[in-house]
């Protein structure tokens, strides 16, 4: 993998670069032609993506997304979920930190596409700001991508959510999409060598509006991380080459099941 990892970074680079440049009349169009590039821009590298490491991507339950405004929580574990996401959703918007809308010509068109910039040095000005971003976006029918744990994770390593979803579940009257997937394993974090695999992407049952926000961010991180495990063992059980961290979770999951068997049958020789 090791050729074919740089060959996707020349074209991942130089992709970005020529349409950054090349397709600045479209912000002339205003959002719609902003967003016209976004997804093509995203669609291209998730497709060179694939056919030139040779990643097989899946994607599970597009059914379960509700039409209009929503949250997406996803689990964070690559740069893979920041493409992939944005051409399967209707007008997609991120929560983002600030200073990635300062990079030269690449920030411009985050700030033109319309995501929601945080600005961290001030935590109780900031998630009001979030909040009122949050709530124009998805009034406007745009799905709002959140990440909870707020950076990038090891696949298999211990979660680790904030609580700023809860306070933006709260203010909005919306559905909260969980968002599953194992393409830390592929593509992981701070790695430019991409690993042999198949990455599963699974969008979970809705959470509806209404719950209470520590309930909501408690369902939210219990399917979420239930579906990575899952995701993790089947990773496993293909032969994928997973990580350090993941081949270590996989076995930390293998020997609670065994544990439960075993547990199960002196229940059983008890009863008998």
């Amino acid at each position: 993998m090791l050729i074919r990892s740089y060959l996707y970074s020349v074209a991942f680079f130089s992709v970005t670069a020529v349409m950054a440049i090349l397709c600045a009349p479209f912000a002339l169009g205003g959002h719609r032609g902003v967003m016209i590039v976004v997804k093509a821009w995203t669609g291209t590298l998730i497709g060179l993506h694939s056919l030139i490491t040779g990643t097989r991507h899946e994607y599970r339950h597009l059914e379960r997304l509700p039409p209009g405004g929503f949250i997406i929580a996803a689990k964070h574990q690559s740069t893979f979920e920041t493409l992939a996401l944005v051409p399967l959703l209707a007008d997609p918007a991120f929560i983002l930190k600030r200073e990635l809308t300062w990079i030269p010509v690449f920030g411009w068109w985050l700030k033109l596409a319309g995501n929601i910039a945080i600005d961290r040095g001030s935590p109780t000005v900031a998630l009001r700001k979030v909040i009122e971003g949050t709530r124009a976006a998805v009034t406007g029918g745009r799905q709002v991508i959140i990440f909870p744990e707020g950076t990038r994770a090891e696949a298999g390593a211990r979660p680790d959510y904030k609580q700023g979803i809860a306070q933006i579940y709260k203010s909005l009257d919306v559905p909260v999409v969980p968002v599953a997937h194992n393409a830390g394993t592929v593509w992981p974090r701070k790695a430019r060598i991409h690993r042999r695999g198949t990455i599963v992407v699974e969008f979970l049952e809705p959470i509806p509006p209404g719950l209470k926000p520590r309930d909501m961010v408690q369902k939210m991180e219990r399917d979420i991380e239930a579906a990575c495990d899952r995701l993790l063992v089947e990773a496993a059980a293909r032969g994928d080459d997973l990580p350090m961290t993941a081949r270590a979770r996989v076995a930390e999951l293998a020997a609670s099941e065994a544990s439960g068997r075993k547990a199960e049958g002196l229940a059983d020789d008890a009863k008998a």
